[in-house]
């Protein structure tokens, strides 16, 4: 199947427009018409408000009733790219299925689905099976099991990658299989057209390895891309690592997502200096999907080192990037990251990107300027599409560090929103995306003398953003049918 490559939007069912997959719906027919050629459609299974926002689902083939139902989902298919995502590496404590394990133990005919320490580590040995539980990458502060009793006799560890209310599956059982398979089905009788793999990288363990991104989980990966490619659907694989690694997956799946870009553009816009984000672009995969900001937080572990392999920030442009995020911010960021909230992630800045850029309204347009002229489709967060603030109020609410960049914004918010010059400039931003033929072509990067230029090609049909670091000024020129256009992104705030 071809996917648009055009904008897309990244969305809740019930955090924009007036709380269900019909009323989103209906702002993409309405104020937002014509804008988005696809939308990710994030966690709207049964239930979408469970402890981590739905990616801890009970039923994952189920649509919250409060959301809607399938057909809702099928209809929005209809107009534009629908991506929805595929929680493969665990499902909800609160699932039948783990239910019925908790209930009956062994003799449950689901025990097979589910991950226990032992099926991993089986050596006698225990000091040896400590030092290999010490070489597992470790995503999230929380331990890597929780013991649950079972059958009312056996306590049993069972493998909790992100919480104890996420208990993870094993993907390589029989099971483990039908249950995938049973989700597949599920997307592709309702126009999904887009499968991102959420967790994926955590899907394989082995024993004696770091139990993240093996040979065996290229291949698992492998294996479910070409299911879903039988189905009609493709697959963007989420994995937040150093950037040999996302070249490394870019080869072996449809897509993957270019995480490196959002500290790179701040650090760029911060330091006037891009000389990093260049060397980037000229050897960043060509199938990913682009993001400055999404439901979770501004990653940085992406640009980072991994061992001895460098990173494409040091340490101390690491740090920087990272206070000068909490200094825009206010330091409203700071009370969001790291130990200062319920953070699950411990290698993100939780953060707007608009409040990370200090609200400046000409640096954020050159952000998302610098986005859609880079390798990949693009795709908005919804908070980001509008301009949002930090959520102090909502941060201060539930003590999730990630909230802060997830708030509830009706109907009556957008059009309010979409009249503010910093959002009519980022409409404009996604039009020329959107309708542009060169994006379709080849794609050039170069960077001398602080002027930094992303050029495109397809035929005669041409588009180029160039920013000059010194006057931080920037012009995109558009060549389409014969037609020549040239805007300077200052002239877009009106």
């Amino acid at each position: 199947m071809s996917i648009s490559n055009g904008v897309q939007l990244i969305t809740y069912a019930d955090r924009l427009g007036d709380g269900s997959i019909e009323s989103l719906n209906s702002l993409l027919n309405g104020p937002l018409a014509g804008l988005f050629k696809g939308v990710h459609l994030l966690p709207f299974y049964y239930p979408y408000d469970g402890e981590d926002a739905g990616f801890d689902p009970i039923d994952h083939t189920s649509v919250d009733k409060r959301l809607g139902d399938w057909s809702h989902v099928k209809k929005m298919g209809e107009s534009v790219d629908i991506m929805a995502d595929l929680i493969v590496n665990h499902m909800s404590a609160q699932s039948r299925q783990f239910r019925d394990v908790l209930e009956k133990g062994r003799e449950s005919a689901y025990w097979p689905l589910f991950l226990t320490k032992q099926d991993v580590f089986t050596d006698t040995d225990e000091t040896k099976t400590n030092e290999q539980i010490a070489n597992v990458f470790r995503p999230r502060p929380t331990p890597f099991f929780s013991d649950y009793e079972v059958a009312g006799s056996e306590t049993v560890p069972f493998w909790t990658t992100f919480t104890s209310n996420q208990i993870d599956i094993d993907v390589e059982s029989d099971l483990g299989k039908e249950y995938l398979s049973s989700i597949l089905t599920s997307f592709t009788e309702s126009n999904v057209d887009l499968i991102r793999l959420d967790a994926a990288g955590y899907a394989i363990k082995r024993a004696g390895s770091n139990c993240f991104m093996l040979e065996e989980t290229f291949a698992f990966i492998e294996e479910l891309s070409k299911r879903a490619r039988s189905m009609d659907m493709q697959c963007l694989v989420e994995i937040h690592s150093h950037y040999q690694t996302q070249i490394d997956i870019a080869e072996r799946c449809d897509s993957v997502y270019d995480f490196a870009l959002p500290p790179l553009v701040l650090h760029t816009l911060f330091t006037q200096d891009a000389s990093a984000l260049a060397h980037w672009l000229s050897i960043s995969p060509r199938n990913c999907f682009t993001v400055l900001d999404t439901h979770d937080g501004i990653g940085i572990v992406d640009v980072g080192a991994s061992g001895d392999k460098p990173g494409l920030l040091d340490n101390a442009s690491i740090d920087a990037l990272v206070e000068q995020i909490h200094v825009n911010s206010k330091e409203e960021s700071r009370k969001a990251t790291g130990a200062a909230a319920n953070n699950v992630d411990l290698y993100q800045v939780n953060c707007t990107y608009y409040d990370a850029l200090g609200k400046d309204d000409l640096n954020y347009l050159l952000a998302r300027a610098i986005q859609f002229f880079s390798p990949g489709i693009p795709q908005v967060y919804y908070g980001g599409l509008l301009a949002a603030d930090n959520d102090m109020e909502l941060l201060a609410k539930t003590n999730v560090g990630r909230d802060i960049n997830r708030p509830y914004l009706s109907t009556a918010d957008v059009e309010a929103a979409i009249e503010k010059p910093v959002v009519k400039g980022l409409i404009e931003l996604i039009k020329i995306r959107n309708d542009s033929n060169a994006f379709n072509g080849d794609f050039s990067v170069s960077y001398n003398d602080k002027l930094l230029a992303l050029n495109w090609a397809h035929h005669s049909d041409t588009a180029c953003l160039e920013i000059d670091f010194n006057t931080m000024s920037a012009v995109i020129d558009i060549t389409d049918a014969g037609k020549s256009t040239t805007i300077t992104i200052s002239e877009l705030l009106g």
